[in-house]
């Protein structure tokens, strides 16, 4: 079975905000085990226009927390900054405004180097699309190019967020998210998870382990889909033979 290359530590999240709760609050319990004792953070804000607001929605919440935030758009030396990270951590939004900003800000590579060498990732949504090889399993419009669609590529499977099933008894004649999947596999080659509201992968220690009230759905090309529930480890459906976990080496 295929390992982590690196010390990398991945929380991967579906949704920032459940229904009923604040900010965060369905995922205080995971962040915190992630994280152990690493008490700072470095928000990247990019998803979203007022980067300025949402840094200090996220600040707050953090400081409850018991941890300090600092915002990349606030500092000289993004490089340095991403270089000396305890915890990275991409909120969600628009995942083209964010992967472009991560490559007008030369912010890519900068973010695979930190995340080998051992500061622990976290991402919500779009943060969360961005952490696989690619964007393409987005639902966002395309409001700015960025690029490339290749993403940080920190595993080597796509995550599709916000994952609704087909309803059996809707008069909607459109795609279903499903069938958007699996459109996908008719010209990629890689696994796909798609994260339920309120279900998150943590991936460490060779393991990509999901977690979460409502289960995954795993596409993988020329294959039936598979019901994933929660505490199921998922390597055996989204890693080929000698891919590591912890995705590009």
């Amino acid at each position: 079975m295929p390992t982590i290359c690196s010390p990398s530590q991945l929380l991967l999240i579906s949704n920032s905000t459940q229904h009923g709760s604040g900010y965060l609050d369905h995922v205080e319990d995971e962040i915190r085990n992630v994280v152990g004792k690493r008490l700072r953070f470095l928000f990247i804000p990019y998803a979203l226009r007022d980067r300025r607001a949402y840094a200090t929605t996220v600040a707050e919440r953090l400081r409850v927390m018991g941890f300090t935030t600092t915002s990349i758009h606030d500092v000289s030396n993004m490089a340095r900054a991403v270089e000396d990270a305890e915890v990275i951590f991409i909120g969600g939004g628009n995942t083209f405004r964010l992967l472009k900003n991560l490559y007008d800000f030369d912010l890519i590579e900068s973010i695979r180097r930190a995340i080998k060498a051992g500061a622990i990732y976290i991402g919500s949504s779009a943060g969360s699309i961005v952490a696989g090889p690619t964007i393409k399993t987005t639902k966002d419009m395309p409001i700015v190019q960025p690029r490339s669609f290749d993403a940080l590529g920190l595993v080597p499977f796509q995550i599709s967020p916000h994952y609704l099933d087909p309803e059996p008894t809707s008069t909607h004649m459109g795609e279903t998210q499903e069938e958007r999947i699996l459109q996908f596999l008719e010209e990629n080659e890689s696994p796909v998870v798609g994260l339920r509201e309120g279900s998150m992968l943590r991936v460490q220690s060779g393991s990509i382990h999901l977690t979460g009230p409502r289960g995954a759905r795993i596409f993988r090309r020329d294959e039936e889909p598979v019901e994933a529930t929660t505490g199921t480890d998922l390597r055996e459906f989204l890693l080929q033979a000698g891919t590591p976990a912890g995705g590009r080496t």
